[in-house]
């Protein structure tokens, strides 16, 4: 008996979204998404009851990116969520775990497992927020707290399910995109943003908090014109490059979305001949996803661990500073790039270079430069990982493939029908796809880490790719609402 049959009895108590018995129209999707959205922002900014403050620490820059907002009652946002995914992928492709998932009763069970998994981890990490002073609770309220924090996250996790199976595109993306959506804004259209000194003053009242910002925005204006006065490269690199390295992020991923391999099918007895199209971008932005979700739960582990490991034997004082080092380097050091242009790299920085590798810790710019460097290369790995794992759990290699293509009545020309030959040809380009697809979007995610971009350079990226996927689900259901018959073929 497998632990899939044993939790069974669990499974059937859990609450669940029943899919529609037939697929609503799209104004009844986006309504859906759309509410799915609001509740979002509702319950970012709802503080838990019982908190006296937060500090995110080294999660600020991973906050925007796990849909979180560190003292609400989605502290711990879309993290217990992705972990779940990735523990159990790890277990699936590591074959810890038996299970067939082209067979659909263990994938729906697969799949319950995975919520309740997820609702553990809501639990756990909420703890672990609390515990660990990320957020910080009132005397006597630390498990009322974390009972907010913990339901919250649940109440993401059926959002997302209301949003797969009632709206359109996938709720964890939505949600990611509009806490960067949000966030560049904010950057954006808040003249102090780039002022450490700013202090606001006002305590609620809404007419004097105008005259403020606009008295501090006629003040940005002038530092801005000063600087530019005096050094127009340095007025540049501080104020315009984190827009700039925006758009080139944003142009990159539309570009790289665009690219793909077109392999040829016939289709039915006629050997009608169309294109079956492998986008350069196969595994999506889920690798990045999944990488950010691990790199966080390092953070976490480390915060609670620090300075415990030191009491270990031998090895202790060891392990302790290199699971500190660890957690730096997995945080992107987002302004390298400008730091390196208004710097410029010195023998001195060659000197710090050696040293922070020599002692395990980022010292001046040359350990920001090793950290960069370091922190490209660990996400790109993870990402390749990632993409190859979620490929075959998904039921994209290229045997699932092959299958459903010879379940539709598709053939390659020129061969014989038969799903082994449909996979010998599409194992000549999915495995290697995935691999530089990964990989691309693994580097071009650490880089725009690196410029500063308004966002976080990992969070434009994700947030353009779940948009344009968003635009092609939208197409495709308007497509298949104005002509059902094409709905029946495809389906």
């Amino acid at each position: 008996m497998s632990i899939l049959d044993i939790l069974e009895p669990v499974y059937r108590i859990l609450p669940e979204v029943k899919t529609p018995e037939v697929q609503p129209p799209i104004k009844k999707k986006i309504f859906w998404t759309a509410l799915a959205l609001l509740l979002f922002y509702i319950m970012g900014n709802i503080n838990a009851i019982g908190v006296i403050g937060s500090n995110a620490g080294p999660l600020e820059q991973l906050q925007v990116i796990l849909a979180s907002s560190i003292g609400s009652i989605i502290s711990v946002g879309i993290g217990p969520i992705v972990l779940a995914s990735i523990i159990l992928q790890l277990l699936v492709g590591g074959g810890l775990l038996k299970i067939d998932l082209t067979d659909q009763k263990d994938k729906a069970r697969f799949t319950a497992m995975q919520k309740l998994f997820a609702i553990i981890l809501c639990f756990v990490e909420a703890g672990v927020y609390v515990l660990s002073g990320l957020v910080l609770a009132a005397s006597g309220m630390t498990w009322i707290v974390i009972l907010q924090i913990a339901l919250g996250s649940i109440a993401l996790l059926y959002l997302d399910e209301v949003v797969s199976k009632h709206g359109i595109g996938s709720g964890i993306g939505i949600f990611i995109a509009a806490g960067v959506a949000g966030s560049v804004i904010w950057q954006i259209f808040n003249p102090t943003y780039f002022d450490p000194t700013y202090v606001d003053p006002t305590t609620g009242n809404a007419v004097g908090r105008i005259i403020f910002d606009l008295a501090n925005a006629q003040g940005y204006i002038f530092l801005f014109l000063r600087e530019a006065g005096s050094n127009i490269g340095l007025a540049f690199v501080s104020f315009l490059s984190p827009i700039l390295f925006s758009i080139i992020v944003f142009l990159v991923v539309v570009f790289a979305e665009g690219m793909h391999v077109n392999i040829p099918i016939a289709i039915g007895r006629g050997g009608f001949k169309s294109r079956f199209p492998v986008k350069f971008l196969y595994v999506s932005n889920i690798p990045v996803i999944l990488a950010v979700a691990l790199f966080s739960n390092v953070q976490l582990f480390v915060s609670v661990t620090q300075g415990r490991l030191s009491a270990v034997p031998f090895v202790g004082n060891f392990l302790n500073n290199f699971m500190v080092f660890t957690s730096q380097i997995v945080i992107a050091p987002n302004r390298l790039v400008q730091n390196i242009l208004t710097e410029g790299v010195s023998p001195l920085v060659l000197q710090q270079f050696a040293e922070s590798l020599l002692k395990l810790q980022v010292i001046g710019l040359g350990g920001q430069i090793l950290h960069g460097i370091l922190y490209v290369i660990i996400l790109t790995a993870v990402c390749i990982l990632f993409g190859k794992l979620w490929v075959e759990m998904a039921g994209q290699g290229p045997e699932a493939v092959s299958a459903q293509l010879e379940k539709s009545g598709m053939f390659i020309p020129g061969f014989r029908r038969d799903p082994r030959i449909i996979k010998q040809i599409l194992d000549r380009y999915i495995p290697p796809i995935t691999i530089l697809g990964s990989a691309f979007i693994g580097l071009l995610a650490g880089f725009a880490d690196l410029t500063g971009a308004l966002g976080s350079g990992t969070g434009i990226l994700l947030t353009v790719g779940i948009v344009y996927r968003l635009y092609e689900e939208l197409a495709k259901a308007q497509l298949l609402e104005t002509h059902p018959l094409l709905g029946k073929l495809l389906g």
